[in-house]
């Protein structure tokens, strides 16, 4: 008998922790930033627009030398947009924790 609940409880364990990856993927469509100024606006404005391009182009026709040229200008622009926008991020983590912490302390 123990052995059948301990078998029971190891495979609920496995169970538990067993990875599930989702294959229902949603387009990932450029958001608009919020700047504080008009300038960083129109910069941003600028810099999406040139992704938008370069997602449109027609690759197949490039050398690998202009593809990497590409993928290297995709990345600075990403980075630049990502140090234009000064949100705060919070982990589900962090919010789960904090959640708790309310419930615990109210």
């Amino acid at each position: 008998m123990k052995k059948i609940i301990l078998s029971f409880m190891v495979i609920g364990a496995l169970l538990a922790f067993y990875p599930i990856n989702s294959n229902a993927t949603t387009p990932v469509v450029p958001t608009t930033i919020v700047a504080e100024n008009p300038a960083e606006a129109a910069r941003a404005k600028t810099l999406l627009l040139r992704l938008d391009e370069i997602k449109a182009m027609d690759k197949s026709s490039l050398k690998s030398s202009e593809k990497r040229v590409l993928r290297k200008e995709v990345r600075e622009i990403k980075q630049e947009l990502k140090t234009m926008g000064s949100g705060v991020y919070v982990s589900v983590g962090a919010v789960l924790i904090i959640i708790l912490l309310l419930i615990l302390l109210l």
